[in-house]
């Protein structure tokens, strides 16, 4: 059984590459860029709501530990700056390079 290593991407005639996470389009950095940006932000999503999740388990798992409460709390204020920080840049990029700047393949 051949393995195909190269996929139709979905962006007109580009091409891509089969990987774990989906065909990664490769035919130009414009494509690579609109596929990229949305990936990492549902990653950070994840990975943000991961961290609340464990800053939660640590508040309910305390028992009442000051020291325990305040970590978990720590951790769950920094995992919302983490996300606010990634919006905000994304936001500042899109204003930044398309509506300012009108660099290609950002739109």
């Amino acid at each position: 059984m051949a393995l195909a290593i190269f996929c139709d991407a979905g962006s007109g005639s580009g091409s891509g590459i089969n990987t774990a996470i989906g065909c990664i389009p490769i035919d130009s950095p414009e494509s690579f860029i609109r596929w990229f940006l949305p990936a990492l932000v549902g990653l950070v999503g994840g990975i943000a709501f991961l961290l609340m999740v464990y800053g939660a388990i640590q508040i309910i798992t305390s028992a009442g530990d000051p020291q325990k409460i305040k970590g978990g709390q720590e951790t769950i204020t920094s995992a919302i700056i983490g996300l606010i920080f990634t919006i905000f840049s994304l936001f500042l990029l899109r204003l930044i390079g398309v509506e300012i700047l009108h660099i290609p393949g950002l739109q």
